[in-house]
This record gives structure tokens, C-alpha cells and sequence, in this order.
């Protein structure tokens, strides 16, 4: 039996990359799946039995709110939101001194107050249905410190204090918080950035326990295993998922 055989979940940033494969691996368990994302979500949802695609620019509090309510007028209710949307490999990589204020605050827009809007919108909806999972995408750049993209690597650590807080605040209500944190991953969003390849590619392959490139499905499983019944007692947790670069 699948284990997430009628929940509904969210997937922003769904439409590709890690996004689109932890929607395959939540449909492929039997949930319901919402793909949240500013392009493509509508083609992405099609690709599963009864899924819904929504446009929708999480750092933005009306789109949010749109999401949730037209999820829960489609679905009758939420019982799982992944947070993965988020700016990465668009990004330059320079100097903090160089980083204008306006990307800062973009960044801290997209990567961090969009799991605040998402979490504060869908989290009632989930109190209706006696619990849920909530599971948001962090990185592995936190735990080791790298340089040239200070605001990226800011908004991830503050995504592992996010949830350990968020998750004190939700355990009484029976919905879990947790988090996992890939390593550099040849997704679909990366790929379109030969420079970043070229920059990181080697250098974490290279650091790795397992000394291979990491790929969107390398995610999945901790991400599934957290969604499910399995992770019942599993709250305030960080997976980091990358092959070994960091131990903590």
C-alpha cells in the first residue's frame, strides 16, 4: 500500500529539478500533488492523476494565500507542504561587498519569508485535518561555510532555525517540521548555468565521501520518508543529504 495513499501535498517550485522530482516520488506514494511554481506548473501537474498546477509567486502573501485556498477548494483540505522554491543558481558569485541590497533582500524574499507565507497560510488548513508534514529544502553550504554567496547561504541557515522553531511551536497540533539539505545537484536549474557547473562541479565531487555527482533523486527518499507515518516521531529535524562533504 502506498503510504500517502489521498494526502495532498504542495510542491513549490515544482515544476522542475529537485522540485518536479520529489512531486514524482510523493505521486508515486499515493499523494495528491499541487505544483506551486512561476512557470510550468500547469504542464507539470498534468503529468499526474489529478494533480493541480497554480502559478504563483511564493514571496508574494495575496499568491500564497491564492495557493492555499485554491488547494483546499480543489482538495478539500492539506496534509503535506514542501518548501523547495527558491533562488540559487542564477545567482552571481562575488564578494559580499559587491552583493546589491536589492538581491539581498530578494533572496531573503524568496528563500526565506516564502516558507513563512506558505507555513502561516497552510498550517490551519492542516489543524482541520488533525496534522500534516511540513518539509523544507535547505543546503549544505551552511554547515560548511561557503564563500561568494553570503545571501544564498544566509537564507539556507536561517531555513534550519526556521523549521527547528517552527516545528517547537507545531508539535501540540500533530504537524512535524523538518528539513533536508542537499549538496551541489546537477538539477535541471543548474544545468542552465554552465559557469556554476564549472565553478562547483569538481570541487564537490571532490569533497565527497561518494565521489559522484549528486542528482535530484538522491533527494527524494528523505523527503518521502519525512512526508510519511514512518517519521511519525521525527520533528525539528535537518537531513543533510550530500554524499558525505559534511558530517555534523
Amino acid at each position: 500500500m502506498n503510504r500517502l495513499e489521498g494526502r495532498v501535498a504542495i510542491v513549490t517550485g515544482g515544476a522542475q529539478g529537485i522540485g518536479r522530482a520529489i512531486a514524482d516520488a510523493l505521486a508515486a506514494d499515493g499523494a495528491r500533488i499541487v505544483i506551486a511554481d512561476l512557470r510550468g506548473a500547469e504542464e507539470a501537474a498534468a503529468g499526474y492523476e489529478g494533480g493541480l498546477g497554480l502559478t504563483a509567486d511564493v514571496a508574494d502573501e495575496a499568491d500564497v494565500e491564492r495557493l492555499v485556498a485554491e488547494t483546499v477548494d480543489a482538495y478539500g483540505g492539506i496534509d503535506l507542504l514542501v518548501n523547495n522554491a527558491g533562488l540559487y543558481a542564477s545567482l552571481e558569485m562575488r564578494a559580499f561587498t559587491e552583493i546589491p541590497l536589492e538581491e539581498w533582500r530578494r533572496v531573503m524574499d524568496v528563500n526565506v519569508a516564502s516558507m513563512f507565507l506558505t507555513c502561516r497560510s497552510a498550517v490551519p488548513a492542516m489543524r482541520e485535518r488533525g496534522g500534516g508534514s511540513i518539509v523544507n529544502i535547505s543546503s549544505g553550504t551552511p554547515f560548511r561555510g561557503v564563500p561568494f554567496l553570503l545571501h544564498y547561504v544566509t537564507s539556507k541557515g536561517a531555513i534550519v532555525a526556521f523549521t527547528r522553531s517552527l516545528a517547537k511551536e507545531l508539535g501540540r497540533d500533530g504537524i512535524r517540521v523538518n528539513c533536508v539539505a542537499p549538496g551541489f545537484t546537477l538539477s535541471e536549474g543548474v544545468e542552465q548555468h554552465p559557469e556554476v557547473i564549472a565553478a562547483l562541479r569538481d570541487v564537490s565531487v571532490a569533497a565527497r565521501t561518494i565521489q559522484r555527482d549528486q542528482v535530484p533523486a538522491d533527494v527524494v527518499g528523505a523527503v518521502t520518508y519525512l512526508a510519511s507515518d514512518e517519521a511519525s516521531f521525527v520533528t525539528g529535524q535537518t537531513i543533510v543529504i550530500d554524499g558525505g562533504q559534511y558530517f555534523h
